[in-house]
């Protein structure tokens, strides 16, 4: 069973309720029907009924009546949302007029219904952009206890099965915090290897802390807040595995990490791999994707309370349905 049927399997499982905000976008719309008819997930959509259900009979779906369909323009919970989202963001100088016309906007409603424990996760992107996804999860949802920083991993399912988890390897951040700094990192470090355990389905997530030198084999200040980062990660959670910092070859080539790194139980052994920056991190993955024939799946943002994820606008029914299925994972971790 590959990588992605599994993750479907066990979305299947334990169904969660995923928010699909944007119900007028052709390919959301024929996920979700998708989605619908295998089981995969509850279903919630944005929209007026009436227009939403003659969209998918326009598009001949079949199960798109079996979602749950809100209209926040008619809902009887728009005002309740509305004094939510009042409190959350009154110290921020938002007022309850305001917060009455944001809540119509779906990807605000979205955010809300999770906040106020009606649904678990959302995905929206395939019309709006980064900023507008994340914006309303970060002042609502807002990020995980411990956490300050979003950042996005990717799972990354190459031809070499000796490498990694028979293959696979979590990786991040990929897509969303540009320069971290020491803490950062940390925080990036271990919602990595959460995401790797809630959607890879890792059972023992080994951590590698990356960079051009291993255990001083270099002296640089990039080099010292990797280091500063993998202490960091330790505090924040004792029970992590991980080390740094490991050059690429000594976190996964068994024989160079017992020479690099003699001792070190990641070392030669790593299944995520968490880079130093964001540059770095999106050549590398995208390197391995074009050149190691590898299957990219994701970004998937991470470090939010209860899973918000970011499409690009490019996708294709099957990513949107494959990130039903990876939103439902996460929320089940939640």
């Amino acid at each position: 069973m590959s990588l992605i049927d599994q993750i479907v399997a066990r979305a299947k499982s334990n169904r969660q309720r995923i928010v699909l905000p944007e119900s007028f976008e052709e390919r959301t719309i024929t996920a979700a029907d998708r989605a619908i008819a295998d089981g995969l997930a509850d279903i919630i959509l944005i929209g007026n009924r009436e227009k939403v259900l003659a969209y998918a009979e326009e598009l001949g779906l079949e199960n798109i009546g079996k979602a749950t369909i809100i209209d926040p323009e008619t809902s009887p919970k728009t005002e309740e949302y509305a004094q939510l989202l009042f409190q959350l963001r009154q110290k921020k100088g938002m007022t309850i007029e305001e917060a009455r016309r944001l809540v119509l906007n779906p990807l605000y409603f979205g955010c809300l219904i999770i906040k106020n424990g009606d649904a678990d996760g959302q995905i929206s992107g395939a019309l709006s952009t980064t900023g507008e996804t994340l914006r309303p999860a970060l002042q609502i949802i807002k990020c995980s206890p411990g956490i300050t920083c979003v950042s996005g991993a990717m799972l990354m399912v190459t031809q070499a099965p000796e490498y990694g988890e028979n293959g696979v390897l979590v990786v991040g951040d990929v897509a969303v915090t540009p320069a971290p700094d020491a803490g950062q990192l940390a925080q990036i470090a271990v919602c990595t290897a959460r995401t790797a355990r809630s959607v890879a389905g890792f059972s023992d997530p080994r951590v590698a802390m990356l960079s051009f030198s291993t255990k001083g084999s270099a002296k640089h200040e990039v080099v010292d807040k990797v280091v500063e980062a993998t202490a960091l990660a330790k505090e924040l959670d004792p029970t992590l595995k991980i080390d740094g910092e490991l050059q690429a070859d000594a976190a996964l080539v068994p024989s160079v990490g017992k020479k690099k790194a003699p001792g070190s139980e990641i070392a030669g052994s790593a299944n995520v791999l968490v880079f130093p920056n964001l540059e770095v991190g999106n050549i590398s993955y995208k390197l391995i994707q074009r050149l190691g024939g590898a299957d990219a799946i994701g970004p998937i943002l991470q470090g939010i309370a209860r899973p918000v994820n970011d499409l690009s606008r490019g996708c294709s029914v099957d990513d949107i349905y494959k990130m039903v299925a990876i939103t439902a994972c996460q929320a089940m971790d939640a």
